[in-house]
């Protein structure tokens, strides 16, 4: 992509680098892109898997196909919203070990959020993206 994107940790809030991500983007006026939620599912159709480090790879896979679709990389993504179903410390550190590996070490603006359910029974993490496009 062209543009950059500004990453912030002002000293006014907490470290967000230290966990790997930013408390703030800024992106230049432009094209963004709006992934949708990517779940645990395969495109052949296949049920998730019952544990949360396997959904994660499946959902991090999908993620990347959707980078790969936009022509992106992970420097390009915006923000990132991550709905885990009984979010604790246990699964953060499972989760975020899982984006953090996929993220490669860019630090988008991120948001996790604790859900009782998600879209079908059995998920436990969805992750939507907004990226920046040419």
């Amino acid at each position: 992509m062209t543009q950059t994107i500004t990453r912030m940790n002002p000293e006014s809030l907490p470290d967000a680098g230290q966990a790997g991500y930013s408390q703030i983007s800024i992106v230049e006026p432009g094209r963004l892109a709006f992934v949708s939620g990517q779940v645990a599912w395969k495109r052949d159709g296949g049920s998730a898997p019952g544990t949360l480090a396997e959904q994660m790879v499946i959902v991090t896979e999908n993620l990347s196909a959707a980078l790969t679709a936009l022509k992106a990389t992970t420097e390009d993504i915006v923000q990132m919203r991550i709905y885990a179903v009984e979010l604790g410390p246990e699964s953060m550190q499972i989760g975020m070990a899982a984006i953090g590996k996929f993220l490669n070490g860019a630090q988008p603006s991120l948001t996790g959020i604790g859900v009782t359910a998600l879209a079908a029974p059995g998920l436990l993490i969805e992750v939507e993206m907004v990226v920046r496009v040419d």
